[in-house]
């Protein structure tokens, strides 16, 4: 099986929701959509569902054009952030829905709602009506019941975020596995990196209607081709800092200089801008040759094992996530180092000029 999205685009009132995007998926993979809210994620979903007609472009299923096939004609199953279920009808009839839509017999539907009712840990509910159940448990059903259709296409819209964080954690290491074994295609949209670097297969970033780069997710992670990929494919996202290299010397914030050396030493003079994730700053100086910022703490945010600091750098708004808990003062003056090698660098229009040693050498 595949799909394939030639040049396909949506404008909705004179607005573009999708750019001309191609992307082509095969069957038996897991393939994230990653991006923030309005990037164009459930947008481009609905196209490859054919809940939405593309302006433009054609999708292609298995080497036949269904651009203008109704979505009920389609192998296509989809599953949203907002759990929907048939409110009259028991979690069993629910899952069974489907399967019962496509004339199976009722052993064939008995023993798929039995097996996802208890991959999904619910097979003490199927006898409860939808609105009996939590909204965990009601998503999970929503999930099921996918799971059964056995279609060929399957569309999980941040299908986990109403979920609370010990099932999420449980249900992102058990999809990739339930739905890979399946040999369909499927597609997982999600605002999160983590989520994406956790469900692993292959991942497509998305700003602002386009998708910015496609491939396997560790190497889009490690290798963005520009800068609006590598401030997606972070979370906090991506800091940056524009640095002029001159005479073997980098330039910086105010009047700040350093050696060019490691990824710097073979840049050509002239203006670049230099990115870095949160996690890389920190508060010691640990590195031989570490990069030194100082900055001003505007805000600390503890979660209990890390702290967010959040400087002013010359007017530059950068986030670090340093290890532990530490008591900062808010408005006083911050050193953080940065160690080179988790420097990249890209250019003023944003591609990428180097990618940082460390993601270079994993």
């Amino acid at each position: 099986m595949s799909l394939i999205l030639e040049g396909v685009s949506k404008v909705v009132a004179g607005q573009t929701h999708i750019y001309p995007t191609n992307l082509e998926l095969k069957s038996g993979t897991m393939n994230v959509l990653l991006g923030p809210t309005s990037s164009g994620k459930t947008s481009l979903m609905r196209l490859m569902a054919g809940l939405d007609v593309p302006n433009t472009g054609k999708v292609i299923w298995n080497g036949e054009d269904v651009t203008g096939v109704r979505v009920q004609d389609r192998g296509v199953a989809m599953v949203y952030q907002q759990f929907i279920n048939y409110p009259s009808m028991t979690v069993y009839d629910n899952i069974a829905s489907p399967m019962r839509l496509l004339g199976k017999s009722a052993q064939e539907v008995d023993a798929a709602v039995k097996s996802a009712a208890d991959l999904m840990k619910l097979s003490e509910m199927l006898e409860r009506k939808p609105l009996e159940l939590s909204g965990g448990q009601q998503q999970r059903c929503a999930l099921a019941r996918a799971l059964v259709k056995d279609a060929g296409l399957v569309l999980l819209d941040e299908p986990l975020a109403n979920l609370d964080y010990k099932l999420r954690e449980e249900l992102r290491a058990e999809i990739p596995r339930i739905f890979e074994e399946a040999g369909s295609i499927f597609v997982y949209a999600t605002t999160e990196p983590e989520e994406a670097l956790l469900l692993g297969g292959n991942t497509a970033t998305m700003w602002e209607g386009r998708i910015t780069q496609v491939g396997p997710t560790p190497t889009v992670y490690r290798k963005p081709v520009d800068a609006t990929t590598a401030r997606v494919f972070s979370d906090p996202p991506m800091n940056f800092l524009n640095i002029q290299k001159s005479a073997g010397n980098l330039a910086f914030g105010d009047d700040q200089t350093a050696p060019a050396t490691g990824v710097f030493a073979d840049l050509a003079d002239g203006a670049y801008v230099a990115g870095f994730r949160p996690n890389h700053l920190e508060l010691e100086h640990h590195a031989e040759g570490a990069l030194e910022f100082t900055g001003t703490l505007q805000v600390t945010e503890i979660t209990g094992s890390e702290t967010f600091v959040h400087l002013d750098h010359h007017g530059e708004k950068w986030v670090g996530l340093i290890h532990g808990v530490r008591q900062l003062e808010i408005g006083a003056s911050l050193t953080v180092y940065l160690d080179p090698k988790h420097v990249y660098i890209f250019a003023q229009n944003g591609a990428s000029v180097a990618s940082a040693a460390y993601a270079t050498a994993a």
